[in-house]
């Protein structure tokens, strides 16, 4: 557009000569249009031009717009005239309206960043104070008589089948038949003190029979996830547990279980102590973000010298470098124990599988590392020592 066309500078959403031709209705350049005319005109934004009834063009060859694009007079505070009569009117807008400045905040002054402290996520004085109980517990029964100690392991089954098969229920709908599994995980840690392996193996077989026969009773939906869930239910707490009845079967039964219960205590322990305080790098971050590798390596620090110790002067006939060997093993099959539960809770979506134990959560939170590590003692101590 050519300003020098115009007697004052054009107002937006006019075409001048230049672009489209004279325009009906439209102000005209030079004196006749007036500066107060002009300043009650309000501008319109530029669109592109859209023909009324399919593009017609007048006698003159201009064409037509329709709607609120152009009108045939300019826009005014108190009346519109155009091609839409219904069109409502326009409110008056100040001219050279400037926007009121925000008021002064005063400034802030900026606070120090604060580190922050690491929590421990739990307890911990109740978490002492239940394992201390728990401690004292196994060990008086232990060294008293061997039979109730294998009584406090039959209860724990039990107690940890109830906490895994009601979880199952309540997150999976998956309905494992715990009656069964009670009775077939008792007998089966019995079995394993009386009759050794061979009597441990038939009792699993047994509990996994009277889980398909007892099953057969309820409708035939979910019968096959049911059946699998009570089947890996008894593997995973009672068979792994029967070997704790079998080390106390030897001469030494009680040293030996107490090797195995200070090993994988030392084990957790030590990846608490060293993860927690130097811990950086994720060791499963999928599985269980609080685990780090240095965690793992301060529960094979710990475990090792522990088990050396343990071998010397605790197990007959042991020597301190089978206790390297042994705490190793005890440190692998911990980690991988928790890593293992922790793969079943996040799948069941829960953080503890129960709330039996303040500061420790359930049964099954404290035998995760306990039940994996248990075949791995009893067969080192097999292999250096003999079954005694």
């Amino acid at each position: 557009m050519n300003d020098s066309s115009w007697g004052a500078p054009p107002q937006v959403g006019y075409w001048g000569p230049s672009d489209q031709g004279p325009v009906q209705g439209a102000a005209p350049a030079g004196p006749a249009y007036d500066a107060h005319h002009a300043q009650r005109t309000r501008p319109m934004p530029l669109v592109p031009d859209v023909p009324e009834h399919g593009g017609d063009q007048d006698d003159q060859g201009a064409a037509r717009l329709s709607g609120p694009l152009v009108r045939d007079e300019p826009f005014r505070d108190d009346t519109y005239r155009g091609e839409n009569p219904s069109a409502q009117p326009y409110a008056a807008v100040p001219q050279n309206a400037e926007p009121m400045p925000d008021a002064p905040q005063p400034a802030q002054p900026r606070q120090p960043a604060q580190p922050q402290k690491k929590s421990a996520g739990r307890d911990l004085g109740a978490a002492i104070g239940v394992g201390v109980g728990l401690g004292v517990v196994i060990i008086a029964s232990l060294f008293v008589v061997k039979a109730v100690f294998v009584g406090v392991i039959a209860v724990a089954v039990v107690v940890g089948l109830w906490e895994l098969t009601t979880r199952l229920e309540e997150r999976k709908g998956i309905k494992a038949p715990l009656v069964p599994l009670a009775v077939g995980g008792a007998a089966m840690v019995v079995a394993g003190y009386a009759r050794g392996v061979e009597g441990a193996w038939i009792a699993m077989a047994l509990t996994a029979l009277a889980v398909l026969v007892w099953r057969m009773t309820e409708r035939p939906e979910g019968y096959l996830k049911d059946v699998t869930a009570g089947v890996f239910a008894a593997f995973y707490v009672p068979f792994l547990a029967t070997f704790v009845a079998l080390m106390l079967t030897a001469d030494d039964g009680p040293w030996r279980v107490l090797t195995f219960l200070l090993l994988t205590v030392v084990s957790d322990t030590g990846a608490y102590a060293v993860g927690w305080r130097f811990g950086k790098t994720k060791l499963a971050p999928r599985i269980s973000p609080g685990k780090t590798r240095e965690g793992l390596l301060g529960a094979v620090a710990f475990s090792m010298a522990a088990g050396a110790l343990c071998m010397q002067f605790l197990i007959d006939d042991g020597a301190w470098w089978q206790g390297l060997l042994v705490g190793l093993a005890v440190a692998a099959s911990a980690t991988l124990g928790d890593l293992g539960e922790s793969m079943i809770k996040r799948d069941l979506g829960i953080k503890d599988m129960g709330t039996l134990l303040p500061g420790h959560g359930g049964i099954m939170d404290r035998l995760d590392s306990l039940l994996p590590t248990a075949p791995v003692v009893w067969l080192l101590l097999v292999i250096f020592v003999g079954s005694g």
